[in-house]
């Protein structure tokens, strides 16, 4: 039995417009909170037996008069990773002395800073790798499908790419916007290397679909109405795009769950992206191809 994906597109393209809405207005309204590799600061990682997070941060404000931006435990390695404003090494070692006065067992793992200026340029290359990254993968779809220019120009197999590229990364960017407003989750480098791994995924996704497109597209030398070769190709490609994507989300789901700390966020934004991307791959880069095709004849 053959899905009609074509005939409720109408549906799909609202729920991905509408989630894509709901990322730009959260990035709008709340912003990012931005890690330290993004604006300066010193990451300590400490081990303190026998306390809690409430402590180490009360400790932290009465006795060493620093207020950490964040502390996140690691309760597998019993290990803290304290963020503050950036601290020289001398600073780090005095405060150690005073943490070891009050927690006798306390040990000091590791310490790295950043300083305004690096973090300035980490910025602004993030920003930029995203989005070169976005413009070349289109570019090169757009190449790759050059000698399918009837019913759908190449380069429009580039421009719906990118938009898809663009709904993966505006829903988790969104969602990560909120998360760090009511839930204090930074935004680091970790966090843009998931993104870039996301698109990664998502364009393989659909270069599969496409292609089988392509090829059905050759074989029916265009007899055929495009919305039924687009839905034929999707329902060819549905379950093995089902099974590799729900094959990486069961292992993301079990890493976010018995994963490190350092790691979970990480990991949360490569769970959104992918079925993010594989909602995108199937349900909006396809139907799209229809609507560009009805477009262009008006």
């Amino acid at each position: 039995m053959m899905f009609d994906v074509i005939k409720h597109k109408t549906i799909f393209l609202g729920f991905a417009g509408l989630l894509v809405i709901a990322g730009v207005v959260s990035m709008s309204v709340f912003g990012f909170r931005l890690g330290v590799d993004f604006t300066g600061g010193s990451l300590w990682q400490l081990m303190i037996p026998n306390s809690n997070s409430g402590q180490i941060q009360e400790f932290f404000k009465s006795e060493i008069k620093s207020i950490p931006l964040s502390i996140a435990f690691d309760s597998g390695a019993g290990v803290y990773a304290v963020t503050l404003k950036e601290i020289s090494d001398s600073d780090r070692q005095s405060y150690f002395g005073l943490i070891k006065s009050k927690f006798s067992d306390a040990k000091d793992l590791d310490f790295w800073s950043i300083s305004s200026s690096v973090s300035a340029d980490l910025r602004q290359k993030a920003i930029w790798g995203v989005v070169l990254v976005m413009l070349g993968i289109s570019l090169y779809v757009a190449y790759v499908f050059r000698k399918v220019s009837r019913p759908i120009s190449s380069w429009k197999y580039g421009l719906i790419t990118l938009i898809t590229l663009a709904h993966d990364v505006i829903i988790p960017a969104g969602v990560f916007a909120a998360l760090g407003k009511f839930v204090g989750v930074t935004v680091d480098t970790n966090f843009i290397v998931a993104l870039l791994v996301v698109m990664g995924f998502s364009v393989h996704d659909t270069i599969v679909v496409f292609d089988r497109i392509r090829e059905n597209l050759l074989l029916t030398r265009g007899d055929a109405e495009l919305s039924a070769i687009v839905n034929k190709s999707v329902n060819e490609t549905f379950i093995r795009s089902l099974n590799t994507s729900l094959t990486l989300i069961m292992v993301l789901v079990a890493l976010y769950l018995l994963g490190p700390v350092n790691l979970k966020f990480f990991i949360l934004t490569m769970l959104i992206g992918t079925i993010m991307g594989t909602y995108s791959s199937i349900f909006v880069a396809s139907p799209l191809l229809v609507v560009a095709q009805k477009l262009s004849r008006r």
